[in-house]
């Protein structure tokens, strides 16, 4: 069969080399007789995946030893209610940086807990205002010297906007979703209490999120909630409280194997850079045309969002791309446009025919 051109924002394409690990190994793994996805969880056949993914996770992102990594579900929206469930006590308050759909989200979920146990859901700074087409800027925000915690996105899937350089707000405990970004580029875990990320952008499928926390800020949390949903218990089980997504966190294992075999995050990001240079320098040379809202500084690596002059051009961009083997290239519901997702296992070649696309399809429609 052919492989398509896969952009889309998420579930999102997934490198050749783990799917094809998946297929070889999909009936009989590892000698057992049946699919991983059979295998009991508590099965020794089990735990050697499992603990791997989670030691190449530690070893990509050089994560210190006073920090936790789990493996749980729900994606990033039910750390969105999680988060404040376990760290925002009572007559507390937690700040929000608010600079997209998503982040805007975390800090409603926020706010219904916040509600619920008479604390505060405060936005420290907020993008709304401008349409959401930069990052916000740490001079800008008005911190709460008692808050709880500090949450930020990285990166915003639907509007494009991305910090190039990880901010820290202020001296309370950072709390990041790097859902769409995780694994794409080098930081330093330790300024972060926690961050979480959502698999299906940068490392397997839809179905496992990923937590990365100081161990002590763990036990910051409540322990009066049911155990499902404190941190700890979690922490405690290995990722193994109760039944976990186990085909999924295989296909971690996959992604990571692949990530690692490809010369780790050091050289990813240089090609992610590569990648998003060539499409955005296309953008640049017809930007009559083709329109990035998003202001030069902030535009993200991940995901590049432009409009064309009209929504029937767009609509025409999309489904040309299409009949060329092209997909996932139309805007979020939210803002509408085109939408280009720049993920680790986008190739290189397929942002090239894109490119050799756009070129064409302006001179043809300009």
């Amino acid at each position: 069969m052919s492989r398509i051109m896969n952009f889309n924002p998420g579930p999102a394409a997934l490198p050749v080399v783990a799917l094809e690990r998946a297929r070889d190994e999909l009936l009989d793994f590892e000698g057992s007789g049946m699919s991983v996805m059979e295998n009991s969880h508590r099965s020794k056949v089990y735990e050697a995946v499992h603990d791997r993914a989670l030691s190449l996770l530690r070893e990509l992102m050089a994560i210190p030893e006073d920090y936790d990594v789990v493996f749980l579900q729900g994606g990033a929206s039910m750390q969105f209610a999680l988060v404040p469930m376990s760290f925002l006590p009572p007559g507390g308050s937690a700040d929000h940086i608010a600079m997209g759909a998503w982040s805007e989200k975390a800090h409603s979920e926020a706010a219904v807990w916040a509600n619920a146990v008479g604390a505060r859901a405060r936005v420290a700074a907020s993008t709304r205002e401008g349409g959401y087409t930069r990052v916000v800027r740490p001079e800008e925000v008005k911190l709460d010297d008692g808050a709880a915690y500090v949450h930020y996105a990285s990166n915003e899937t639907i509007h494009g906007v991305q910090y190039r350089q990880l901010p820290t707000f202020g001296r309370a405990s950072q709390v990041c979703d790097m859902s769409s970004d995780i694994l794409s580029r080098k930081f330093d875990v330790a300024p972060f209490s926690l961050i979480y990320a959502g698999a299906q952008k940068n490392i397997g499928p839809s179905g496992v999120t990923i937590v990365i926390a100081r161990h002590d800020f763990i036990e910051q949390g409540r322990k009066d909630l049911p155990k499902i949903l404190q941190y700890r218990t979690h922490v405690e089980a290995n990722s193994l409280l109760n039944t976990p997504p186990t085909f999924g966190i295989y296909l971690v294992r996959n992604v990571l194997d692949w990530l690692q075999s490809s010369g780790g995050v050091d050289a990813i990001e240089k090609q992610n850079g590569m990648k998003a240079a060539e499409l955005y320098a296309v953008i640049d040379a017809h930007r009559e045309f083709y329109r990035c809202p998003v202001e030069l500084e902030s535009r993200s690596v991940m995901n590049a969002v432009f409009r064309l002059p009209t929504e029937a051009l767009d609509k025409l961009f999309v489904d040309e791309a299409k009949k060329a083997s092209m997909v996932g290239l139309k805007g979020h519901r939210v803002i509408g446009g085109i939408r280009v997702s720049l993920y680790n296992a986008v190739e290189p070649t397929w942002v090239s025919t894109l490119c050799t696309f756009m070129k064409d399809f302006v001179n043809r429609h300009g």
